[in-house]
């Protein structure tokens, strides 16, 4: 399962950025550059997932079954920022706003590989009785009593 989708990262790029991540030439058809596009989302995301994985592999069981909502938001800026970064970033320009946030991104990941920040799927994704269902074995659970965020300071 994939940390985030094609059409999430497609979404959060304009239409001319598109067209110069496929090949700089303009496209009026929106489903032709969407034809043109997704593979290239496609690796970039299946990229961003391995960088992640790469960075969280010590602590944590990777890839995640249930993907939690800051990696979700992280995927999507690694991979936006490897489609753009495609074309070369000008940190003069527009695409300085894709290079921070992957600067973040990375950021937030060598602290949750040092221990420093915990990556934790937040209550509403984790429902009482929940069922998790990994290599053909699944596993039914009751909400947790205690957290680590609960159990903080004691």
């Amino acid at each position: 399962m994939a940390y985030c989708s094609i059409d999430e990262v497609i979404s959060m790029l304009k239409p001319d950025m598109l067209d110069a991540i496929i090949d700089g030439s303009y496209r009026e058809d929106d489903s032709e550059r969407k034809k043109d596009i997704t593979p290239i989302a496609g690796q970039a995301i299946t990229d961003a997932q391995a960088e992640i994985d790469g960075y969280l592999a010590a602590r944590y069981n990777v890839p995640f079954a249930r993907v939690p909502a800051v990696i979700g938001k992280f995927a999507k800026d690694i991979a936006i920022y490897n489609l753009v970064s495609r074309m070369g970033i000008d940190e003069s320009d527009r695409e300085k706003t894709y290079l921070t946030r992957y600067n973040a991104a990375v950021a937030f990941l060598t602290k949750a590989a040092e221990g420093k920040v915990e990556v934790t799927i937040t209550p509403e994704e984790d429902m009482p009785g929940s069922v998790t269902v990994q290599n053909n074995f699944e596993t039914k659970s009751n909400a947790r009593i205690f957290t680590r965020q609960s159990m903080r300071g004691w």
